[in-house]
């Protein structure tokens, strides 16, 4: 028994020797390619352990996100943002204790009037359905002031896209495609559909790029696409197209966009048939013709005068040239891939922009004819209760569902490697969304926001969203007062100013 436990222990002993060998060879081995290699000065200067400045900085972001950053802190959302998604999306309960953690002296911060005599339980409304597109040949009656805005199949994965499109249609909210086309897995939802038409025209494109109107007819003949965007440009690239990885283009992607398998897709900064405002309208009224649907317009405003030669150009024509509604992209807006320069530094922000755009267009007699959507980094209550007050007819959030299917802000959205199977391609990633339990939380999501934005709408006194004003909501200036929106935007606030093509999408 002695002799066996010796013999073990010379082993264990060999074995500690071998394994310290080879550390010290592999350290060696790595101490040549590092003092010898060209590209990193620092691995060069500092062989081997120099390899822990760039482990350090790939964890640093894991250790901010989970240990070091506040609950208000992180960007592009804080832990706050995403821990309300998270319990709203599995009906975990939204109320909290002892006090909020948001510093109300931040200057821009929307602080809700509140009345002194809110209206009862029995004299609540719900919002009603809002017509768009009332002259075209099947008007779409929107039953929902807050709806899912585009994510192409492409950027993210075929079971986010069914579980979305199951969701919305539990939540009775529509649906956009996003500029990738019409899938399958759009239409096995049931919900209704908002067909968006990029640049590239994935989906209803010929050979060579242009607008082929027998497959917008086709795309059209579905009941569950009930309106058409043409896109002009997204808050988090604006002047510059859509852009997805060969990676993430297999044979099925390659045939419901009308492009290669396996090949980078980058489409057109612009619509390469649309110069001008008329061109646009030209373009509007064709597809509205084509389809018999309504036809609106996604832009990212860069200066008042870009829209106002938009609203300059209807009145020309007449308000039957119009696009059917506006989406109003933020420059916070989100994607899948954009260079950053433009995430960081181009387009208005949602909270400058709309103002300017629902004041334009009341200020040219169009309320009626055109809706206005805001979207752009609106996913809670407050922030779709102020795009309402400030005059929005809709709101549209695509990161907000994102977090509710699962997403945990890895930003690897451009990698094909996101941990949650929402923007990746790989089988074994994708398996992790289980599309029967995340359309439940898409649809908790949906209906927690408008359930909790009618709640402010109480709050300040009136029965339903839509009758919320500008009068409701002040601003917090630099000082630490506030001021009403109304007065900060007034509807005459927005200057008359040079008719540009630049400037406003």
């Amino acid at each position: 028994m002695v002799d066996g436990a010796a013999v073990f222990l010379q082993w264990m002993a060999y074995g500690f020797a071998l394994a310290i060998g080879a550390l010290v060879l592999l350290g060696l081995v790595v101490f040549v390619i590092d003092r010898t290699q060209r590209s990193d000065a620092i691995r060069r200067n500092y062989p081997v352990i120099g390899r822990f400045r760039s482990l350090f900085s790939t964890l640093g972001e894991f250790f901010r996100q989970y240990f070091f950053a506040m609950d208000r802190e992180e960007l592009p959302f804080n832990r706050a943002q995403r821990d309300w998604i998270e319990h709203s999306s599995t009906s975990k309960g939204n109320t909290v204790a002892f006090g909020s953690t948001r510093s109300l002296t931040v200057p821009g911060t929307p602080i809700f009037v509140n009345a002194a005599f809110p209206p009862l339980d029995n004299q609540f409304a719900s919002s009603e359905p809002k017509v768009i597109g009332e002259g075209a040949r099947t008007p779409y009656h929107a039953p929902s002031f807050f709806n899912l805005s585009g994510m192409s199949y492409g950027a993210i994965s075929k079971p986010a896209v069914r579980a979305l499109s199951r969701g919305a249609k539990a939540a009775g909210i529509w649906m956009n495609t996003g500029e990738g086309g019409l899938s399958p897995y759009h239409l096995e939802g049931g919900c209704d559909i908002v067909f968006q038409i990029g640049t590239a025209k994935y989906g209803v494109r010929t050979d060579d790029g242009a607008l082929d109107d027998e497959k917008l007819r086709a795309v059209a003949a579905h009941d569950q696409v009930r309106m058409f965007e043409i896109k002009l440009a997204q808050g988090a690239k604006p002047g510059k197209g859509g852009i997805l990885p060969g990676g993430k283009i297999g044979p099925e992607i390659a045939k419901i966009r009308g492009i290669p398998e396996g090949k980078d897709s980058i489409s057109p900064n612009r619509h390469l048939e649309v110069d001008d405002w008329d061109d646009l309208l030209d373009m509007i009224g064709h597809v509205r013709a084509v389809t018999g649907k309504p036809v609106g317009i996604k832009i990212v405003v860069g200066a008042p005068s870009g829209p106002q030669g938009l609203f300059e150009a209807i009145t020309a024509r007449g308000a039957e040239s119009a696009p059917d509604f506006i989406t109003v992209d933020g420059g916070e807006g989100g994607t899948g891939a954009a260079p950053l320069p433009l995430i960081d530094l181009v387009g208005m922000s949602i909270r400058e922009a709309l103002p300017i755009v629902v004041d334009l267009r009341n200020r040219y007699g169009l309320k009626e004819r055109i809706r206005i959507v805001a979207s752009g980094k609106l996913v809670m209550p407050g922030d779709v209760a102020w795009a309402i007050a400030t005059g929005a007819d809709f709101v549209t959030s695509a990161r907000g569902f994102m977090f509710a299917l699962g997403c945990i802000q890895a930003l690897k959205c451009n990698k094909n490697t996101c941990p949650t199977g929402i923007t990746t391609h790989k089988q074994r990633l994708q398996s992790g969304l289980v599309v029967e339990e995340k359309d439940k939380r898409v649809a908790s999501y949906a209906k927690d926001i408008i359930k909790e934005v009618e709640t402010i709408a109480h709050s300040v006194g009136v029965p339903e969203p839509r009758l919320m004003r500008r009068d409701h909501v002040r601003v917090v200036n630099a000082d630490g007062r506030s001021t009403l929106m109304s007065e900060l935007w007034p509807a005459h606030a927005v200057p008359p100013g040079p008719q540009s093509t630049a400037g406003g999408s």
